[in-house]
């Protein structure tokens, strides 16, 4: 079974675009740089619309 749905992968793929185009933001406004990073928004972004991602991993305290 797959970890992730067809939304998931819709998202990430605008994310993906809007990064090449220099329009992809992060949440204090900056520009997007990094692909990991422009993933991350896209998979957030999923997660909000209620697509089929798997959680976030607990941070880990020392």
């Amino acid at each position: 079974m797959s970890k992730y749905g067809p939304k998931a992968s819709e998202k990430v793929e605008e994310a993906l675009h809007e990064m090449k185009e220099g329009q992809l933001k992060t949440g204090t406004g900056r520009k997007v740089t990094s692909r990991k990073q422009a993933v991350a928004i896209g998979l957030s972004e999923a997660r909000e619309a209620g697509g089929k991602v798997p959680k976030r991993k607990a941070k880990k305290t020392a």
